[in-house]
């Protein structure tokens, strides 16, 4: 269903009653327009006189967790008001706007709206507005019965009886109280393990007698920890009393997870008090779906083909030449940069639950770091925008060069240029620019002090902002796993390693060429790379 499907199912009732008014006494309902930050007047597309209701999408930093995209009724007179000397809809300064690019809808009545309705009587009780509202709250009631009919189709969304039918056909059926339930300990691998270790929900464990159970949600060893206790029920074929086991006796994980070395129950089990929750259920049912022939590299193999990418080299625990820790998995791919998101995505979700896949790839990384001359008095939203057509605008020259070719600087001002986020070529100037490239080395063979001796080598010694930068790209990487700064990528003219000088003056080149190698060139840089400065 798309986004505006969506927008007219969930739209409530007095929303529907409005619209209806509006429509039957000659207005115009729903003239849709798209909002531009930088512009507070919209003219109407047919003369009005007044407006009716303004709605739009409005994003919301909610207390915690991300931010939430809500519907949002404009208040005319506070956030919008109706200019009739240009036939005009007005944002007030101050009020609260539509998201950026986002389509908000206007209802208004037409100044001729006597000629085409003679229906002028919207006051509550009136025989316009009582009949509007009867055939408003059937029309609302058909959208919340089609919309939860869509809902019930889709595990992440659908409830009760209708979750049960749509889990149905993977074989998962709702566990009742009648499954015997206790806690599970996994304990730490004081040799092999540091940092966080994941215990997925679904995880399946076993006794020496073949009883199985499952844990029934998801837990995180967190650093430092030596253990933690997981609740487990039992699974479908264990029902009733062949649930029940003694302490001791669940001591085996199906599949293994890297870092822990061995579970047991301290407690014996006992049955039940609640049956499978709806969330427990669904869970489980994506669990079930992830085993289902997504254990294998030969699983992981084909989704590197169905994401466009080539794969260069695998490496797991049976490699000959570079054999990788239990439990763990990489991946030497080819792809295009704009390309290694969605195919790092499809690779976490394809691989089994306990197995730790990295993807890396021969990419080397850049971040110019610009100070863009501006004009005077531009609102801080216009700032924003603008910050944002720039990146863009490099991110487009960037995707478009190929294995081996170098990002030139003089292409990236040009491209700051055709964003007309400043006049003229003077008003562009480098502050620096950072390289470094994937480290896609054998497992084991860098540690990381390796790379931060590496990260720092090309540094100057009091430019302390340049010097915590190239530390910060090789404890936060976003891209790689793992990256290795090196300053020697950049080139000036003369093909050697560039000046401040030349950098600052974009007479520079980022070359792709590592060891004799086509490397993908990729932009790493964000808005807060670019500073702009007021004339």
């Amino acid at each position: 269903m798309n986004a505006a499907a969506i927008n007219l199912l969930n739209r409530p009732y007095q929303q529907v009653v409005d619209d209806i008014l509006t429509a039957m006494v000659g207005g115009v309902v729903n003239e849709p327009i798209v909002f531009d930050v930088n512009r507070t007047r919209y003219p109407l597309s047919q003369r009005a006189s007044d407006l009716r209701s303004v709605t739009g999408t409005v994003t919301v930093q909610a207390s915690s967790g991300p931010p939430q995209v809500t519907q949002h009724t404009f208040q005319i007179g506070v956030d919008v008001v109706f200019s009739q000397t240009d036939n005009s809809l007005v944002w007030v300064a101050g009020g609260t706007a539509p998201d950026d690019q986002s389509t908000f809808y206007v209802d208004y009545f037409r100044q001729d709206a006597a000629t085409i309705s003679p229906l002028t009587d919207l006051n509550v009780g009136s025989v316009t507005r009582t009949l509007s509202e009867a055939i408003g709250r059937e029309i609302a009631t058909v959208y919340q019965e089609i919309n939860e009919a869509y809902l019930a189709g889709f595990v992440d969304t659908a409830t009760g009886p209708s979750l049960d039918l749509v889990v149905s056909i993977l074989g998962v059926v709702r566990r009742t109280k009648e499954y015997a339930v206790g806690l599970v300990t996994f304990l730490r691998d004081p040799v092999s393990s540091a940092g966080s270790i994941t215990i997925p929900q679904g995880t399946a464990l076993r006794t020496s007698n073949g009883v199985v159970f499952e844990t029934t949600d998801i837990a995180t060893l967190q650093l430092g920890q030596v253990r933690i206790d997981v609740a487990v029920r039992a699974g479908e074929a264990s029902k009733g009393t062949a649930g029940l086991v003694k302490a001791g006796d669940i001591n085996t994980l199906e599949a293994p997870i890297a870092g822990i070395s061995r579970v047991t129950n301290f407690d014996a089990t006992v049955l039940g008090t609640n049956d499978e929750t709806d969330d427990q259920l669904r869970e489980r049912a994506k669990t079930t779906l992830q085993y289902l022939g997504k254990g294998t590299t030969a699983a992981l193999t084909r989704v590197v083909f169905d994401e466009l990418a080539t794969l260069n080299e695998i490496r797991d625990p049976n490699s000959s030449e570079a054999p990788t820790p239990p439990g763990t998995v990489v991946l030497l791919v080819g792809a295009e940069p704009e390309r290694f998101d969605g195919l790092q995505s499809s690779i976490n979700e394809t691989r089994a639950a306990g197995v730790l896949v990295s993807v890396v790839a021969r990419y080397v990384f850049f971040k110019p770091r610009l100070i863009l001359q501006i004009a005077a008095g531009m609102t801080e939203a216009g700032k924003v925008k603008l910050l944002d057509q720039a990146v863009a605008a490099i991110q487009t020259y960037v995707d478009g060069l190929k294995p081996g070719d170098a990002a030139q600087g003089s292409k990236v001002a040009q491209a700051v240029l055709s964003a007309k986020a400043v006049k003229s070529a003077r008003d562009i100037r480098f502050a620096d620019v950072l390289a470094s490239r994937a480290d896609v080395a054998p497992p084991g063979t860098k540690t990381l002090e390796d790379a931060l001796v590496i990260a720092v080598r090309n540094v100057p010694q009091d430019d302390e902002a340049a010097l915590r930068a190239a530390i910060e790209g090789v404890l936060s990487p976003t891209f790689s796993e793992v990256r290795i700064p090196d300053a020697t990528l950049v080139l000036g003219p003369d093909g050697k390693q560039a000046t401040y000088a030349e950098i600052e003056a974009g007479q520079f080149q980022v070359t792709s060429i590592v060891n004799g190698e086509k490397w993908s060139m990729a932009l790493d840089m964000a808005a807060s790379d670019i500073m702009l400065v007021g004339q």
